[in-house]
């Protein structure tokens, strides 16, 4: 396994933040919002009443209720308490996926760009990753032509990412149901990724594979409340999908962690009950950052990007600038690309490498309008 390169460059930017340098980082996957007030109550109550010992392994019947209300609200999904689980962040829901599902000689299609974690879950669970690249062209969008040469006898699951991470790009439903349409008669599982499913801007809106009737069985759906109510550091991540896997997941999650965190579970069902203004609220915030990112990159020569549809990272690709050189050092990919602009000019992004993508850069606009500003100039001068 290969270390997380977000982790990496983040725990870098801070470190030259801790040593007095003015870094720009548009390399975390967090919103800068803070966790709701309502939220955060529910949290202190939690503490203040007590409530911080061991729960069900699985989660607390309460939080059960409030995602099988989330699903029924927001995705048109009907599941019952015991086709959920609760567990320590979203990372934690997929790898007890792929631990459950894959073992050795298994091959997990992964479409890419992806999201860093989803290649290394699947080696860590014995598996072989099988990378299906797309492009700008495409969206970033694996197609069903694809994804029928990427099938084979040793296929046992599918990784969908709407809206992606890092692209931004959000699969529609005719385009899910395509894909769908192709492994309809296998025996492959499908492992969705919905953690940014409120967090879109066009017209083109998140559609479940678990809304597809013939697949419903084996689709298992991954969510959480970090980027939707900036709760990252709560850790609480859910997962849903048939019994017989939930109870598997449930047996690796009994044998790592145990439950997820006490007080952040109720918490998480005040997020998910609780007023939804300020999700709109932030999705607005976001757009006008995504809006601005957008028009802002495209005007640096050497830079091209697509406009995300979902998320908060915009993916521009750097291949222009590649071959260059500066002080001597010749910019070969986008990992020497991050590496000039944090050390040079004190802006942190995310090579696009760690993503199977090394043309690109993964910026996340989970900043202020200010900090964007200052983060564009310096790219610009870096470039120039």
């Amino acid at each position: 396994m290969q270390e997380s390169q977000t982790m990496r460059i983040s725990g870098l930017a801070k470190q030259m933040q801790a040593e007095g340098k003015d870094i720009v980082s548009l390399s975390a996957g967090e919103p800068d919002f803070p966790t709701p007030d309502f939220v955060c109550q529910a949290g202190i109550d939690a503490i203040r009443s007590g409530f911080t010992r061991y729960t069900p392994n699985a989660g607390i019947a309460e939080l059960k209720d409030a995602i099988v209300a989330k699903f029924r609200r927001d995705n048109g999904l009907e599941f019952s308490p015991a086709e959920i689980i609760v567990s320590n962040g979203g990372k934690q829901t997929l790898a007890n996926t792929m631990l459950a599902l894959c073992q050795e000689g298994d091959e997990v299609i992964v479409p890419a760009p992806f999201w860093v974690s989803f290649p290394e879950m699947a080696r860590l669970a014995g598996a072989e990753p099988v990378i299906v690249s797309t492009t700008m062209e495409t969206g970033y969008k694996i197609t069903p032509a694809q994804l029928e040469a990427a099938v084979t006898e040793r296929t046992r699951l599918l990784v969908l990412n709407s809206p992606s991470n890092p692209t931004g790009s959000v699969y529609s439903e005719e385009e899910v149901r395509a894909l769908m349409k192709v492994l309809e008669d296998r025996e492959i599982f499908v492992l969705s990724d919905e953690m940014y499913d409120q967090i879109v801007y066009g017209e083109v809106k998140p559609f479940s594979p678990a809304r597809v009737d013939s697949m419903r069985d084996r689709v298992i759906v991954s969510n959480g409340v970090s980027k939707t109510y900036s709760m990252t550091g709560w850790r609480i991540g859910y997962l849903a999908g048939p019994k017989w896997l939930i109870g598997a997941c449930g047996k690796i999650q009994s044998q790592t962690t145990s439950n997820a965190n006490s007080i952040a579970q109720k918490a998480a069902v005040a997020a998910l009950l609780g007023d939804q203004s300020i999700v709109e609220e932030r999705r607005l915030e976001f757009r006008k950052r995504r809006d601005f990112m957008h028009g802002a990159l495209n005007d640096i020569p050497g830079i091209s990007a697509a406009l995300p549809e979902g998320a908060f990272y915009i993916f521009p690709s750097v291949a222009e600038v590649l071959g260059k050189t500066f002080n001597g050092k010749t910019l070969h990919n986008s990992t020497d690309v991050a590496e000039f602009l944090l050390a040079e000019h004190y802006v942190a992004t995310v090579p696009g490498d760690a993503f199977g993508a090394p043309e690109n850069l993964r910026l996340s606009y989970a900043a202020s309008i200010a900090e964007l500003e200052k983060a564009v100039g310096r790219i610009r001068t870096a470039l120039a």
